[in-house]
């Protein structure tokens, strides 16, 4: 995926952060309806592709600013929350009104950017993200801010999707912006000599101190904080594109051939995220039985039925070893359970959980997204019995 073109050819989950100004007219307060339907038509159109497309959107504020009267300048910050709080539930209903056009089911998640700082949480946003997706569902996210204090600040969804992309393991985002895309020179301050830059294999401190030094797309930040939320997906292996999304169909143009800058990857998303949790320190240990150590092996999830031991303390998100009963740790992984819950399911079935536990129950214990083997698994089948 080395052109921006590729990468939306290939891309197999793509998240689309799309920006207030786009998205809303502020002068008058009123949403871009043409604009809107045109990007969902650019959405189901990925969907009929075989891409699983995840939206990021602002607006809220925008659109609640206009609905409270409180119209345009600086707000104190119970303002603004009142605002984000009546525009959110305006702009769901709008992509919902967009994507059933289309047959297509809309989900709002609302999240704050510290998701990721703490395991239970990011375990659980992500679960819920794997099932709608699962289900064809078409995520709608936007931070939380009816209630964040420290979120509402310039640029914020720019970095929130590019959480979400490390946490779905998306492979591709865009950032749609008022410009054709990242430039050595501000073109707005140098319009002759400004070039565009279309692909930058790695974010140097020479590409930061560019970002730096721009004004453009100062409704959001600046072009500083699309490089940093670029170097957060690029790290786990997921591709950026920032682009010109004032056009109509912004995705189906930059299929096309359309101008904008892509960020390569460092890697592949699945790859990042296991060598993240197999650089994490263990806090337990579960021993498993030889059946499920040849699962393991072949890719497949832990399930309760195949844990006979339970050694140590940890919480819901934590990282833990397992192994064999007569082996060392093989594998690594993110348990979806306590350890005092692990110790109660062991050796039971997946169905029977909710009963035992007496609330509903994820099957796996540790899901295979979440595991990545500590040494060499077919060596490892092998000495085991393994085929």
């Amino acid at each position: 995926m080395d052109t921006v073109t590729s990468c939306i050819t290939h891309a197999r989950r793509v998240v689309i952060k799309i920006g207030s100004s786009l998205l809303v007219d502020a002068s008058i307060g009123q949403l871009r309806h043409q604009w809107l339907q045109a990007l969902i038509d650019d959405v189901a159109w990925l969907k009929s592709r075989g891409t699983t497309p995840l939206i990021v959107s602002s607006g809220s504020i925008a659109l609640g600013r206009k609905m409270l009267g409180l119209g345009i300048g600086n707000l104190p910050l119970e303002q603004i929350q009142a605002a984000a709080a009546v525009g959110q539930i305006r702009l769901a209903y709008h992509y919902e009104e967009a994507l059933q056009r289309h047959n297509l089911w809309a989900a709002q998640i609302l999240l704050t950017l510290d998701v990721s700082r703490h395991r239970r949480r990011y375990l659980n946003s992500r679960a819920t993200f794997e099932s709608l997706l699962d289900q064809g569902v078409v995520p709608v996210v936007n931070e939380n801010d009816s209630v964040a204090t420290d979120e509402i600040r310039f640029g914020d969804n720019d970095r929130l999707a590019a959480q979400v992309a490390v946490m779905t393991n998306a492979d591709c985002m865009i950032l749609l912006s008022d410009v054709n895309g990242f430039y050595d020179l501000d073109p707005r301050v140098h319009p002759e000599s400004a070039q565009l830059i279309d692909r930058v294999p790695t974010i140097t401190a020479k590409i930061e101190a560019m970002a730096s030094a721009s004004v453009s797309d100062m409704s959001k930040g600046g072009m500083v904080t699309k490089i940093q939320a670029a170097k957060t997906a690029s790290s786990a292996g997921c591709a950026t594109i920032i682009a010109n999304g004032t056009r109509r169909s912004p995705l189906r143009a930059l299929w096309q051939g359309g101008k904008g800058t892509l960020f390569l990857p460092q890697g592949d998303p699945q790859s990042a995220r296991k060598q993240w949790i197999a650089a994490m320190k263990p806090r337990g240990r579960l021993i498993v039985d030889q059946g499920a150590l040849r699962a393991l092996h072949h890719g497949n999830s832990l399930l309760p039925a195949g844990v006979v031991g339970v050694d140590g303390e940890f919480d819901r998100g934590d990282s833990v070893g397992v192994g064999g009963p007569d082996t060392s740790m093989v594998y690594i992984g993110l348990s979806r359970y306590t350890s005092g819950e692990t110790q109660r399911i062991m050796g039971k079935k997946s169905d029977d959980i909710p009963a035992i536990l007496g609330y509903p129950a994820r099957a796996a214990l540790i899901h295979r997204d979440d595991m990545t083997p500590l040494i060499d698994a077919t060596e490892t089948s092998k000495r085991d019995g393994g085929h």
